[in-house]
């Protein structure tokens, strides 16, 4: 057998399998393998998203500051009115775009926090799993389902969860999101 990444030998594995294969081991290392990419995806992303958004909230501030200078230069001097309109304007737009920018990376957060959700609940199944003494309780597979449920604060990630324990498909349950999405665009914006 040859040795991991980490320097561990590993027990057996489906590409070398003995006696002591198991597919509750596979499925754990699978479980692993998807926690560990969001993970890492997040911290990637982090990491750029958060010079972006504090790149945009300075040059909003920035423009701020020139709007200002600029009022306080046209009060003693005699500019003509559409060229301060237009100075105004392209000032007012580009806060305008910025205050957008700044919003859809709020969405990113909710977005890192979904991701974090998922990871969270990835490595509890995978606890309960590895457990043999776990593994085939009721009573602890309540447990994680009550503890995964309780984590939502948005109420469509709640009735995803839901239909997914009332046995929807994935198609289903992605067209459910779809449907609440669009009426929520239509209607108002849910704070998270």
């Amino acid at each position: 057998m040859k040795p991991s990444a980490v320097g561990v030998t590993p027990k057996s594995t489906s590409s070398e399998p003995d006696l002591d294969w198991s597919q509750v081991r596979e499925t754990i290392l699978m479980l692993n393998l998807a926690t560990a990419r969001i993970e890492y995806c997040m911290r990637d992303g982090d990491d750029s998203v958060n010079t972006l958004t504090n790149s945009f909230t300075n040059m909003a501030g920035h423009v701020a500051a020139i709007r200002s200078a600029l009022d306080q230069v046209w009060e003693n001097s005699d500019v003509d009115e559409t060229i301060k309109d237009g100075v105004l304007g392209n000032c007012n737009d580009v806060s305008t775009k910025m205050q957008s920018v700044i919003v859809a990376f709020q969405f990113y957060d909710k977005l890192v926090q979904r991701l974090a959700h998922i990871s969270r609940s990835m490595s509890a199944l995978a606890a309960l799993v590895s457990d043999p003494a776990r593994l085939y309780s009721p009573y602890e597979w309540k447990g994680l389902q009550e503890k995964i449920r309780s984590q939502y604060s948005l109420s469509d990630e709640v009735k995803m969860f839901d239909a997914v324990l009332e046995g929807a498909s994935i198609e289903e349950v992605v067209k459910l999101m779809e449907e609440q999405d669009k009426s929520r665009k239509e209607n108002d914006v849910e704070l998270f």
